[in-house]
């Protein structure tokens, strides 16, 4: 075989390949946008801008494949997603969350903490930090990021608007108010249910782990709400604390805390965790925050019958817990 035979081979490959990978996909499949396609307002168009001068999009991507279970994956992407969009951000890291999905799944004032300070929101994140950004150019992103979704995320940022109206309203009744206002959107079986597993040296250890990989920027160190995100958000984190005087039914506590840390508190800063954190480690930061922060643990009022596995023998609940009733 020739030098000659070899190039000219390689050339034919090439363009056999170009054609089947580029040209025919260009010119067969239309660029048609799917059934959650809209066009990007002028806000948005300027925040994708952002997204792509600052390389946002060498650490996040977005789309869904089938076999993601994460955050955004409530929808498999399709082409028709990407309609008109040049060029399409894919992306093909995922050092940070995909945000395929990102619009609605958070308020704006979240995102607003979140880009001054990556940490404020998320404690163990790398991101780096973009407060050399003017407000009016952070609201922009944020309005960029809030359109991915499209129809879907819409619907989401309705719905986060929705409900933030609601919990400023029930924030500025005060804190008892606001307190009885948040577990009243919880279901009464969750606001009646004792935490399982018994708060023992090793679960408070690995809640507060839990505690500071995820929620000390918003609770701050001492759970009482004044972590670094505090001055951006509104309605603010919740004070733990508080939370003592409203006990369910005078005794019940680790439901209402997982109910919450898994699902979120739509309207709020509060992110639901149900895909980042398994069942064990919700428990285990519920737990840590009862103990530490409310001053109450309830794993003493159980009525299951069967021991979990993974534990060592129950201590004896904390007398002042048992004896000193609210």
């Amino acid at each position: 075989m020739t030098p000659a035979v070899i190039v000219i081979g390689s050339m034919i490959l090439f363009w056999v390949a170009f054609l089947g990978v580029v040209v025919i996909p260009t010119v067969t499949i239309p660029d048609e946008g799917s059934e959650i396609w809209r066009p990007n307002v002028a806000a948005e168009d300027r925040g994708r801008k952002l997204y792509i001068a600052n390389g946002c999009v060498y650490c996040h991507s977005q789309y869904v494949r089938p076999q993601d279970w994460t955050e955004g994956a409530q929808r498999i992407a399709q082409a028709g997603d990407y309609a008109k969009q040049q060029p399409p951000l894919l992306g093909s890291q995922r050092t940070g969350p995909d945000l395929s999905q990102e619009g609605g799944e958070r308020p704006d004032d979240w995102h607003l903490a979140h880009f001054l300070n990556p940490r404020h929101t998320s404690p163990a994140s790398i991101m780096p930090d973009f407060s050399f950004h003017s407000r009016a150019e952070l609201a922009d992103l944020t309005s960029y990021l809030q359109s991915l979704g499209g129809r879907q995320a819409d619907y989401r940022v309705a719905r986060q608007e929705r409900w933030k109206r609601a919990a400023v309203e029930a924030y500025r009744a005060g804190p008892d108010a606001n307190i009885a206002w948040i577990h009243a959107q919880v279901p009464e079986v969750w606001r009646r249910m004792p935490n399982p597993y018994p708060a023992t040296g090793a679960s408070l250890a690995r809640g507060q782990r839990v505690y500071e990989l995820y929620c000390v920027g918003c609770h701050g160190p001492t759970g009482d709400g004044r972590g670094t995100a505090e001055p951006y958000l509104n309605p603010p984190p919740l004070n733990f604390a508080l939370m003592r005087r409203h006990l369910e039914d005078g005794k019940y506590v680790g439901g209402l805390l997982y109910y919450q840390i898994m699902n979120g508190i739509t309207g709020t800063a509060m992110p639901y965790f149900k895909t980042q954190l398994e069942s064990a480690k919700i428990w285990d930061v519920s737990n840590y925050i009862a103990h530490d922060f409310i001053g109450w643990v309830d794993y003493q009022f159980r009525t299951d019958q069967i021991d979990p596995a993974y534990e060592n023998a129950e201590p004896e609940p904390p007398k002042p817990y048992v004896e000193d009733q609210p």
